[in-house]
């Protein structure tokens, strides 16, 4: 592909999450893996409240702004709508379930937590995810990843109630949950 000589070369490295977008196969979920890279150093520097709050809402407003800015650059650049080399808005989903779900002074199991339940909610596209995508430029690639968040922040705050608490060490293991919920179903 033929793409237009870029003088701003940190547009592409923005739009790449450092370049994680280039990951060849599965480049969307390679670029989210930014948003952990970000969020867990940051909590554990800040544990208090609000601080913690704050400082990863400013982050996930900094990938949200740096998609709509990116977005229109993105389509000439890239040569289409929402290149999957375009990831930024994979960061920006991350960090939005990390905004809305949390579990308290355990950011490392936050994260573990977060990120294959947001991946998998955006990939799967739950509705009205599809027509969100139609939004112009930056607008549209970042709308799906913001109701991927919300999607994903509520699953995770359902298995927390329907668990106990039990997401963290002590209380459960991705192995122990995944077979209580096959037991409860069954049941």
């Amino acid at each position: 592909m033929n793409r237009p000589v870029e003088r701003a070369w940190w547009r592409p490295l923005l739009a790449s999450a450092l370049g994680l977008g280039y990951v060849p196969g599965m480049p969307g979920t390679a670029g989210a893996l930014l948003g952990p890279v970000l969020y867990v150093p940051l909590a554990w520097t800040v544990p208090g409240e609000p601080w913690q709050t704050g400082l990863v809402g400013l982050l996930f407003l900094f990938w949200c702004g740096a998609t709509v800015a990116l977005g229109g650059w993105a389509e000439r650049y890239y040569g289409r709508k929402d290149c999957p080399n375009f990831v930024t808005d994979e960061v920006a989903g991350f960090l939005g379930t990390v905004l809305l779900f949390r579990l308290p002074g355990q950011p490392l199991w936050t994260a573990l937590w977060a990120f294959p339940v947001t991946r998998v909610i955006d990939v799967l596209k739950v509705p009205p995810a599809r027509q969100l995508e139609r939004l112009p430029q930056g607008w549209g690639v970042l709308a799906d990843d913001l109701l991927s968040s919300v999607y994903a922040a509520g699953v995770l705050h359902l298995a927390r109630w329907w668990l106990g608490g039990g997401l963290a060490p002590g209380a459960a293991s991705v192995s122990w949950f995944v077979g209580e919920c096959v037991c409860r179903v069954a049941i």
